[in-house]
């Protein structure tokens, strides 16, 4: 394999990483811990400006993954013959990928409209999860929309860097990918 491949397999995985990580570390340890803060509004602004500017780091990260995805795909594209436990994972991840895409991108789309409910993102909260009672009706359901998303996508994320590595454990045990891949770019 040469190094561009190389290096568009390596960006790949680390765009899956960052995203996948800078989620799991939110979702666990960063909206839990707002509690600490004595105003709910500066938990919201806290936590909505926290996570707004993840979704840059998120959105690139994804984007990375996917381009890297496609285009390795469309490189090896009917040039090898994959067995048909190969075929499925394959189309399990361009499932999995553009699951990724519309769960994070409606998730930031949330998470933007839930930041413009108060100047500078201070809507009250209890915790990353909880609209404190004072919330209103429409920012609570941002929230909670945000939440499920974000829950959505780390398990999809998750599911993409398994058969991610799947598909590599089938690679290194195939002859026609150790010759195909000589060819690559």
């Amino acid at each position: 394999m040469t190094k561009l491949t190389t290096t568009a397999w390596v960006a790949h995985e680390l765009g899956l990483a960052a995203s996948f990580g800078g989620l799991l570390f939110g979702k666990l340890a960063l909206n839990p811990k707002l509690e600490l803060l004595d105003s709910k509004a500066d938990r919201g602004k806290l936590l909505n400006g926290a996570w707004n500017r993840f979704n840059v780091v998120s959105t690139l990260s994804t984007a990375t993954a996917i381009i890297t995805w496609l285009t390795g795909r469309a490189t090896i594209s009917g040039n090898l013959a994959l067995d048909d436990e190969a075929n499925n994972l394959v189309r399990t991840k361009d499932a999995l990928l553009a699951t990724a895409a519309v769960t994070g991108l409606a998730s930031m789309l949330s998470g933007i409209s839930l930041t413009r409910q108060a100047t500078d993102g201070a809507v009250p909260l209890d915790d990353g999860l909880t609209p404190a009672p004072e919330m209103s009706e429409e920012a609570a359901r941002l929230l909670r929309r945000v939440n499920l998303l974000g829950n959505v996508n780390i398990a999809v994320l998750g599911g993409v860097i398994a058969v991610s590595t799947m598909l590599s454990q089938k690679a290194g045990k195939s002859v026609g990918w150790a010759a195909a891949s000589r060819l690559l770019p």
